[in-house]
C-alpha cells in the first residue's frame, strides 16, 4: 500500500484503539503526517525541488502573498519569479519561509533553533509560516531531536530550541494550560524527499 494510502485510509477509520493499534504499526514519517495533519497543519510533499518551487508559488498565489520574510537568504533560490519581494521586518501581515531543526514523528512538532530564529522567540514571529524540510529530518522523539542537535553542534551549541506543535491558530483562547504559550502557527509544511 502506498505511503498516501496508508495516511488517507487512517483518517477515514474510526475508533482511537484501532487507530492506535495502526500507528503502532507505521513508519515515522507516517505517523508523522498523521500527527501534523490532525494538529491543523498543512502538509505537502514534493519529490524534487522544482515540485518544491512550484508548490511554494502556488502557496503564496492562493494567499495573495507578494511579501515574505526569509529566515535562510538560501531558500531565495527557490522563488521563480520576481513578483515576490523579500522583507527583513517582521509583520503579522508577512508570511516567514524557514529551514527547521526536526521534525518529531510522535507529537507532529516542529523543532527550530537560533540557527533559523536567531533570537526572536516563536511566540514573536507572525502566524503564518511556510517550513521546508526533507524527509531525512524526522525523528521519533524530542529526546532524539535534541540529542541530533547536541550531536551535530558539539563545538556551538545553538539556543533558543523551540518547537510549534499546533498549528490551529485560535487568538481566543481562554485555556489555563496555554496562557502565555502562543507558538500556535498558520503552518504549511513543504517536505521534499531525501531519502
Amino acid at each position: 500500500m502506498s505511503f498516501f494510502k496508508k495516511i488517507f485510509n487512517l483518517s477515514a477509520k474510526e475508533g482511537t484503539n484501532e487507530l492506535q493499534s495502526q500507528e503502532e504499526n507505521l513508519s515515522i514519517d507516517e505517523v508523522f503526517v498523521h500527527n501534523f495533519v490532525a494538529k491543523g497543519g498543512m502538509f505537502l510533499y514534493c519529490l524534487n525541488k522544482t515540485e518544491l518551487t512550484t508548490t511554494l508559488n502556488d502557496i503564496l498565489k492562493e494567499n495573495n502573498w507578494s511579501q515574505i520574510s526569509l529566515l535562510n537568504n538560501s531558500l531565495s533560490s527557490f522563488f521563480k519569479n520576481k513578483e515576490v519581494n523579500f522583507v527583513e521586518e517582521f509583520d503579522e501581515n508577512i508570511p516567514v519561509f524557514s529551514v527547521c531543526e526536526y521534525l518529531i514523528s510522535d507529537n507532529g512538532g516542529i523543532l527550530f533553533s537560533s540557527n533559523q530564529l536567531k533570537s526572536t522567540k516563536l511566540s514573536e514571529m507572525p502566524q503564518n509560516f511556510i517550513v521546508y524540510a526533507t524527509t531525512s529530518q524526522m525523528v521519533k522523539s524530542m529526546g532524539q531531536a535534541l540529542t541530533g542537535i547536541k550531536k551535530r553542534y558539539k563545538e556551538n551549541l545553538p539556543t533558543n530550541i523551540s518547537a510549534i506543535k499546533n498549528y490551529a491558530v485560535n487568538k481566543n483562547e481562554d485555556n489555563l494550560l496555554n496562557l502565555g504559550n502562543t507558538n500556535s502557527k498558520n503552518l504549511y509544511l513543504l517536505l521534499l524527499e531525501d531519502l
